[in-house]
């Protein structure tokens, strides 16, 4: 049997290109320094211990990343980006414009729980790399508001939700409180269950925001 899971693991890679190959090898280089930055920092993370841990030569490694920072950001922008898709996924895997936007935010709270070597990452390009422009965590965040923007307009323009509030606003309240919440797991730890915590964050937000009409019907949805 094992014999027969390396010879389907041999076949398969024998399919892909050689840009396939190094697009593989670079993901699994990104991967495992992540955890490495989290675990060590970024000063006592050596390449030599990267190069280590992959499997490969640190020669090699240079081939993929010329240095320490670069494959820093990598890994950074790969969580960063692996977060959205995560939270976009799950927000597009319903139709209703208020059960996308509570998809999303229980999928963020999963993500950053499942993946706490992320958040060191976003701590540490912050304590580090002051000196650039934005840090990933917001580069990542201003391209995807828009998604979100409408998906509120939408909720607005059904009278779902009350208009008096620009969607600007709610974006960055509901952006703020789950960054805010993400840090928080992270260094106290849980006091309640990643579900409980969910249930409060929907009460808290949309009962605010929620028309008349429709907060009568908010107790059907947590």
């Amino acid at each position: 049997m094992a014999y027969q899971k390396d010879a389907m693991s041999d076949a398969a890679e024998s399919d892909l290109t050689g840009s396939e190959r190094r697009a593989q090898k670079r993901q699994a280089i990104v991967e495992k320094a992540a955890r490495l930055f989290a675990q060590e920092g970024f000063a006592g993370c050596e390449m030599e211990r990267v190069a280590a841990e992959v499997g490969i030569a640190k020669g090699t490694l240079y081939l993929y990343f010329p240095g320490k920072q670069e494959l820093f950001f990598a890994c950074v922008d790969w969580g960063m980006s692996w977060m959205q898709q995560t939270v976009r996924g799950a927000a597009e895997s319903v139709s209703e414009p208020f059960e996308r936007i509570a998809a999303a935010i229980r999928a963020y709270l999963a993500f950053f729980e499942e993946h706490p070597e992320y958040v060191e990452l976003v701590i540490q390009e912050r304590a580090i790399f002051r000196d650039r422009k934005q840090p990933t965590y917001f580069e990542y965040r201003a391209a995807n508001l828009e998604y979100w923007r409408e998906l509120y307009r939408q909720l607005i323009a059904a009278g779902q939700f009350r208009d008096d509030l620009p969607v600007e606003r709610i974006t960055d309240t509901i952006g703020s409180l789950l960054y805010g919440a993400m840090f928080t797991n992270h260094f106290v730890g849980r006091t309640v269950s990643l579900d409980e915590q969910y249930a409060a964050m929907l009460q808290i937000l949309f009962k605010g925001l929620l028309s008349d009409a429709e907060r009568a019907k908010f107790k059907h949805v947590v």
